[in-house]
C-alpha cells in the first residue's frame, strides 16, 4: 500500500534519507558527537523534535531543521518510518511532533493578532532547538526569548552560524524582531530573573509557549512554572500556550515523564488564567490533515470520557495529550484562586 493509498501526503523524503551537505561538515559533525556522547536524554530530545521537523518537511516548512537535528536523529527516525510504512501501521512515527508544531504555530499567530502583535514579546520556554524566530512571519513584530540550558544554546548557536553565515545566509534571515538566548533552568527559581535581565519586559504582552516541556518536570517544578506565568496575568494580557500529558500516557514502561494533569483546563483557572481552551490531537483544530485514521491511538479515545484511564474495549491504556489555550490580564482576574492543596489535586 502506497502513502496515497494509506491517506498519507505523499513524501519522497521518506523513501530515501539525503543528508544535507551542512551536516557532513567537521565542526557540525564535532558538535553533534559530543551532544551524542555528552547530553542527556531532555537535553537530545531538542534534537529530536527537530528531526521531526526535518522528517515532515511535506508539512512543516523548517529549512534548519535537519542542521540542527544532526545524523544520528535523524537515521533514528527515518528507520522508525519506514518500519511504520511497511507495517501499514496507523500512526507514522513522527507525526503527533508534526500535529503539535503546526498546532503551536496556528496559536501563536492567532494570539499574536488577537493582540495585534505589536510591542508584544514571546517566550519559549524550553526552546531546544526551536527555529520559530527564523521561520515565522506573524513575528515581525515581536521580541522573542529562548531559555534553555547554557551548553543546548551554545550548541544551537555555533550549528546556526553554519547556516546564517555566506554563502547560505540569504536563506535563513531572522524574521522575528529580535532574538534574545537566556541560559537558565526553569526547574531552578531564578529563570524569571534572567529573563528580566535578558530585556523581558514584565508589562509588555506576552505568549508564553511550552511545547513538549512540562511533562519532563516534576509535579512541584511544573507548578512552579504556571504559577510564575499565571502572576503575569495581573500585570499584562497573557497567553500561554502548552501541551499536557494525562497520567497514562506518563506511566507506561520506560518513560522519562512526570508530570501529568488530566484537567488543565480547570487546574488554569485555579492558577489565576481567566479563559482556558483545550483541545485533543485529532479535534478540529488539531490534526491538520495528518490524523485520517478514526482507528489511530488518539482518535480511538476523543469520544470517551476523559476520566477513563484504560479502553473499554481492549483495555489498553488511554494515552492523551492536551493542546491548551490559556489568557489572562488585568482586566478579566478571576475573583479567586484556589488553595494549593486544590490545585494538587487538580494536577493529579
Amino acid at each position: 500500500m502506497t502513502d496515497k493509498e494509506n491517506g498519507w501526503p505523499d513524501n519522497p523524503g521518506w523513501s530515501e534519507l539525503k543528508l544535507p551537505d551542512l551536516l557532513l561538515v567537521d565542526s557540525v559533525r564535532e558538535i553533534h558527537a559530543r551532544i551524542e556522547a555528552e547530553w542527556d536524554y531532555l537535553q537530545r530530545s531538542a534534537c529530536q523534535m527537530a528531526a521531526g521537523r526535518a522528517l515532515w518537511k511535506h508539512v512543516i516548512h523548517d529549512p534548519l531543521a535537519e542542521l540542527l537535528a544532526g545524523e544520528a536523529c535523524l537515521r533514528n527516525l527515518h528507520e522508525k518510518i519506514k518500519k511504520d510504512r511497511s507495517n501499514n501501521a496507523r500512526e507514522i512515527s513522527g507525526v503527533i511532533l508534526a500535529v503539535r508544531t503546526l498546532w503551536f504555530d496556528s496559536k501563536i499567530e492567532g494570539a499574536l493578532t488577537s493582540i495585534n502583535g505589536r510591542d508584544s514579546q514571546v517566550v519559549l520556554l524550553g526552546a531546544g532547538m526551536d527555529t520559530r524566530a527564523y521561520r515565522l512571519s506573524c513575528l515581525k513584530e515581536s521580541d522573542v526569548f529562548e531559555v534553555d540550558f547554557s551548553e543546548l544554546l551554545q550548541a544551537k548557536a555555533t550549528l546556526l552560524n553554519a547556516a546564517i553565515e555566506p554563502p547560505n545566509g540569504h536563506h535563513h534571515q531572522q524574521k522575528a524582531k529580535s532574538l534574545n538566548r537566556v541560559a537558565a533552568d526553569i526547574r531552578s527559581n531564578d529563570w524569571l530573573e534572567k529573563l528580566k535581565t535578558a530585556g523581558f519586559a514584565s508589562e509588555k504582552n506576552t505568549v508564553w509557549v511550552l511545547e513538549g516541556l512540562l511533562y519532563y518536570l516534576t509535579h512541584s517544578q511544573a507548578l512552579q512554572v504556571l504559577e510564575t506565568i499565571a502572576d503575569q496575568c495581573t500585570i499584562t494580557h497573557t497567553v500561554l500556550l502548552a501541551d499536557f500529558m494525562n497520567k497514562p500516557s506518563t506511566t507506561l514502561s520506560n518513560s522519562v515523564f512526570h508530570f501529568y494533569c488530566d484537567w488543565p483546563d480547570h487546574l488554569l483557572p485555579s492558577l489565576g488564567f481567566s479563559t482556558t481552551t483545550l483541545s485533543q490531537i485529532g479535534d478540529m483544530d488539531a490534526h491538520f490533515g495528518l490524523m485520517h485514521d478514526p482507528l489511530n491511538l488518539f482518535n480511538k479515545i476523543r469520544s470517551l470520557p476523559r476520566s477513563l484511564q484504560t479502553h473499554p474495549d481492549d483495555g489498553k491504556p488511554c494515552c492523551r495529550l492536551y493542546l491548551v489555550q490559556a489568557s489572562g490580564s488585568p482586566q478579566l482576574q478571576p475573583s479567586h484562586k484556589d488553595n494549593p492543596q486544590v490545585r494538587k489535586s487538580l494536577s493529579e
